[in-house]
């Protein structure tokens, strides 16, 4: 497995081998053990699938508070996207700061986000799927979100026009707005 740390270390750009042969392929996506030696830690509780007909769908900013912190583990089984993380743990050197990866089918790699990010997605093609496994139980109490277009944050979304989004995710604070959720 070839992994990867980003401008923020702490999110890892991980790409699983591919096996191939006459009938297409195989690839384990997780082993546990493989990912601990890499610093991911688990326990895994929970996968999520989401599907986005159009292109342009954004879904963001989000993350988990205590005691339901998230960690994520992202993959895209077909079609493409421009995944982001973002540091918002007080005292980190990143603090504010964010990365990108594009995620698809086609380069099977996946980006794993540490608790103490939030996370976003745009799709690049119509009919994106995709998968992800989370360290913490969904908690609609301990749910936070971002405004995706934030000045503070910059972030360069590539999509045309305004993103189609969620009406929870179009009235999402700026995170100057927010209180502190995590501290390093």
């Amino acid at each position: 497995m070839k992994i990867e740390p980003l401008a923020i270390p702490d999110v890892l750009l991980l790409t699983p081998p591919r096996y191939p042969d006459p009938r297409g392929f195989f690839s384990e996506t997780w082993v546990q053990r493989r990912y601990a030696e890499a610093g991911i830690p688990g326990p895994f509780v929970q996968d999520n699938h989401s599907y986005s007909a159009p292109r342009g769908v954004l879904r963001g900013l989000h993350a988990q508070i205590a005691p339901n912190v998230q960690g994520k583990l992202v993959r895209v089984v077909r079609g493409a996207i421009w995944d982001v993380a973002i540091d918002i743990r007080h005292g980190s050197p990143w603090f504010g700061r964010h990365v990108g990866a594009e995620l698809s089918a086609a380069n099977w790699q996946q980006l794993w986000i540490p608790g103490g990010f939030l996370h976003g997605f745009c799709t690049l093609e119509p009919d994106t799927e995709v998968i992800y496994k989370v360290t913490a139980d969904y908690d609609r109490a301990a749910e936070r979100g971002v405004i995706w277009n934030d000045p503070q944050l910059a972030i360069d979304w590539p999509v045309e026009g305004e993103p189609l989004l969620s009406d929870k995710d179009g009235v999402l604070p700026r995170l100057a707005d927010c209180p502190v959720w995590f501290r390093m």
